[in-house]
């Protein structure tokens, strides 16, 4: 196993596995640890034997708190318009291997997008799943605004972006936010992706490709763009 300082990076088999490792800080995600991952997905990527990514994390606080705080009272405009978690969840979407999240705890704004940003979700009977965002003059600018909409459809998912609705385990997997809900999240991501990685790695990948053709980029823009007006207005209110 490597480890860069935030992140943990393994390949066990056909399994390249990503770790979030900030367990003090509820595993939330700055700029050095946004990175990392991009570093460990393009190194994953190119190893041929690695057909399926887990995306988990440490500790028993929370999967992920979102983005760090202290690095998001320094955001300015630019940073949204060229958003680096929107840009790193997007290549996890877009990867031709399949993705598992493993989500034992919270998992909370973009937490929450990270997770998103998986094919597969596996949950813990302590995860929950919220996007508080718009309560801070804000909105879910790394996937969160496009693809809960493709997931939950459009009133589901405006009640939990506009209503401030926070999921628990059980109601994610009945609005098949999630696929699974079991007492042991990363071990069963881990089987499940092992399962995975058992098939035929070009039909694996045809199959996402076709499931994922209407997908645009249009709607990232948007979120890009709506997020650089907030900030900005956030600027002329300090």
């Amino acid at each position: 196993m490597a480890q860069a300082n935030k992140l943990e990076v393994e390949q066990d088999g056909a399994i390249g596995v990503l770790r979030l490792n900030r367990p003090e800080r509820a595993n939330a995600y700055d700029d050095a640890l946004l990175d990392a991952m991009d570093q460990a997905l393009t190194e994953l990527l190119s190893h041929v034997t690695c057909r399926v990514l887990l995306i988990e994390a440490s500790g028993d606080r929370a999967f992920c708190g979102g983005a760090d705080l202290a690095a998001m009272k320094r955001a300015v405009p630019e940073d949204a318009l060229d958003l680096r978690s929107q840009a790193v969840f997007d290549r996890i979407a877009r990867a031709p291997i399949v993705s598992v999240a493993a989500i034992h705890g919270p998992a909370v704004a973009g937490g929450f997008e990270l997770a998103m940003a998986c094919d597969l979700r596996v949950a813990g009977p302590a995860a929950t799943f919220s996007l508080p965002e718009t309560a801070l003059g804000l909105i879910p600018s790394a996937g969160g605004t496009t693809r809960l909409s493709r997931l939950l459809g459009p009133s589901r998912a405006k009640s939990v972006i506009l209503g401030g609705r926070t999921l628990d385990a059980q109601t994610a997997l009945q609005w098949g936010l999630v696929d699974r809900v079991v007492p042991h999240p990363r071990q069963q991501a881990r089987k499940w992706a092992a399962q995975v990685a058992s098939r035929d790695p070009m039909a694996l990948r045809l199959a996402k490709a076709i499931i994922d053709r209407q997908e645009t980029s249009s709607g990232l823009a948007w979120e890009r763009l709506s997020e650089a007006l907030l900030y900005s207005r956030r600027q002329g209110e300090q």
